[in-house]
């Protein structure tokens, strides 16, 4: 049985001075452009469409194994690519102003990775980004015996080389989404029961023919046309699920993990400190190099930044991390910026300090 988590809350903190400052540092910043994609966004987004499924037809008129699971691949990582750079921005009705267009966008750029929409969006914006390295209340962060993630998880021997065998976890962990979470979420077995997601027998249609498409399209069309052996297709499925999921979260996760803090549940319901203050301690952000880069990682670099302005599309975060930069130390908050190498340096030691035993543990 799926359970219940209660609401929590954050106090104000003496937050407000600098909440109205950001606020009015943005908005100053927006001033006659609006928060949304712009025509230079939907036109990259509409040619990476066209990329994506011109690999896809390529790879069905192949003849030699090599050449199908070479053009496979790229099909599945510029379906990754869309995932990032715009089915991130629809999930926060950040692409467009209708919200129905940006769960349209949803449904169809997550038929390659079969990862269904509506959960994943409750998942990422209800759960993670309301209560970011929360124990029991970030689902990103679930206690699995695989990966401790957090000081409050349990310990097993296996743990001590997380730091080296994570990788294999991050290649599975889309499609763990795909066929574990979701069907999790579907059957009422996680905290999302309560969100009422895809109701009643049409609930069960839209999801059902999500799952069914994305395996005609990545699977079973592949398999009655390409001319060769099914072991081509289930090995290009395969890795190329893999190799896109481990490229996607080592963009993502260590931001998290970064120098950042944890916390268990209060028992009160009540969060220690602030909104603003809870996200400057449970994330930060990094710098691509060169710095053009952010585009095509669809800003998740600024994942603090991303934090705060959650509803703005990706093309503001340059901006808008320099206004938090220069107002977060006025008003007593720690801003961080550090390149990728440094966030790998911190995601290993982190990796490696939660791989030690516990002093005081029940182990296994």
């Amino acid at each position: 049985m799926a359970e219940s988590l209660a609401p929590l809350s954050f106090p104000a903190d003496g937050e407000q001075a600098f909440h109205h400052a950001l606020k009015r540092a943005a908005h100053a910043y927006l001033a006659d452009d609006h928060r949304y994609a712009n025509s230079r966004q939907l036109l990259t987004a509409l040619l990476l469409t066209l990329l994506c499924g011109s690999f896809y037809a390529v790879s069905l008129m192949q003849h030699t194994a090599w050449a199908f699971v070479g053009c496979y691949f790229v099909f599945v990582l510029t379906g990754m690519l869309l995932n990032v750079m715009v089915f991130h921005d629809a999930t926060h009705n950040a692409l467009f102003r209708a919200s129905w267009a940006n769960r349209l966008v949803g449904r169809l750029m997550t038929l390659p990775l079969g990862i269904d929409p509506d959960y994943w969006r409750v998942r990422h914006v209800q759960f993670h980004h309301a209560y970011a390295n929360v124990e029991h209340y970030d689902l990103d962060t679930e206690e699995n015996g695989v990966l401790r993630q957090s000081p409050f998880q349990g310990w097993h021997r296996h743990m001590r080389y997380q730091h080296l065998y994570w990788p294999m976890i991050a290649a599975i962990s889309l499609p763990y989404i795909a066929w574990i979470f979701d069907w999790s979420d579907r059957l009422g077995k996680t905290p999302l029961k309560a969100k009422n997601i895809l109701p009643g027998r049409n609930g069960w249609a839209v999801f059902l023919a999500s799952k069914t498409c994305h395996l005609l399209l990545v699977l079973v069309v592949p398999l009655m046309v390409f001319q060769g052996n099914w072991t081509t297709v289930l090995l290009a499925y395969l890795l190329s699920q893999m190799l896109a999921s481990l490229w996607v979260v080592f963009l993502l996760l260590g931001t998290h993990w970064a120098d950042a803090e944890f916390y268990e549940r209060p028992e009160t319901g009540l969060m220690p400190h602030g909104w603003y203050r809870h996200n400057f301690a449970t994330t930060c952000d990094w710098r691509t190099s060169p710095r053009w880069l952010h585009h095509l990682v669809g800003g998740l670099n600024f994942h603090l930044t991303h934090h705060l302005f959650p509803g703005w599309s990706h093309r503001h975060y340059p901006a808008l991390a320099n206004i938090i930069a220069e107002l977060a130390p006025q008003y007593g908050m720690s801003y961080r910026c550090i390149d990728y190498r440094e966030l790998l340096r911190q995601q290993r030691k982190f990796l490696c300090s939660m791989g030690q035993a516990p002093h005081v543990t029940k182990t296994t």
